[in-house]
């Protein structure tokens, strides 16, 4: 019987310590906690996060005061409009120039779930052409994105995207960020913004 007691007391601190790890990156009522790169819109409305393109069209973003480097990120995704965006990870900021890597969030066929290295490498890899289907284009979305060292995973309503291990990105260190495409007409809702931290 003390076996049964200690061994429950075991798995209740483990279990405890996991609902620890997994942090909300938006409270859901205001931008505590985040960094804006730019004059593109970002505001809260309903619950949700919205990003939208502003008057002048420019790039956009919205970035974590904090730095992540190994975790796994899951959130969700609206599309309006064109919808052109993106998640970024291990990124830093000069102005609305970004250093780090994206995972794609685009409209259809245009490789929502692949990474792109801005103002480097560009693609480095795009889903294969039968898993584009994975988007629900004006629908809610769930993207899961995990980075841990070299490696980095996506994942789209439960597909898996892509996979690479890649050194210079297990080099990377910087915030998460969400990001407004130039070209103007986008519109963007996110909610359940969760990470939980691999270090």
């Amino acid at each position: 019987m003390k076996h049964l007691f200690t061994i429950c007391l075991l798995l209740l601190s483990i279990a405890t310590m996991h609902a620890q790890s997994t942090e909300a990156l938006f409270n859901g009522k205001d931008l505590d906690g985040w960094v804006n790169h730019g004059e593109e819109k970002w505001y809260v409305e309903d619950g949700l996060l919205i990003c939208e393109s502003g008057p002048k069209a420019e790039y956009g973003y919205l970035s974590t005061e904090k730095f992540y480097k190994n975790f796994e990120l899951t959130l969700e995704f609206k599309q309006e409009n064109d919808g052109n965006s993106g998640v970024f990870i291990r990124s830093t900021f000069e102005g609305t120039k970004v250093s780090g890597w994206q995972v794609e969030v685009a409209p259809p066929n245009k490789h929502t779930g692949g990474i792109y290295e801005s103002y480097g490498r560009g693609w480095l890899i795009k889903p294969a052409p039968e898993k584009e289907k994975a988007l629900k284009m004006g629908e809610w979305n769930t993207l899961k994105i995990v980075a841990n060292g070299n490696k980095v995973t996506s994942w789209l309503n439960g597909v898996e995207m892509v996979h690479i291990e890649d050194e210079k990105i297990g080099k990377g260190e910087g915030a998460i960020a969400l990001q407004i495409h130039d070209g103007g007409g986008i519109k963007v809702k996110w909610r359940n913004i969760q990470i939980k931290s691999l270090d």
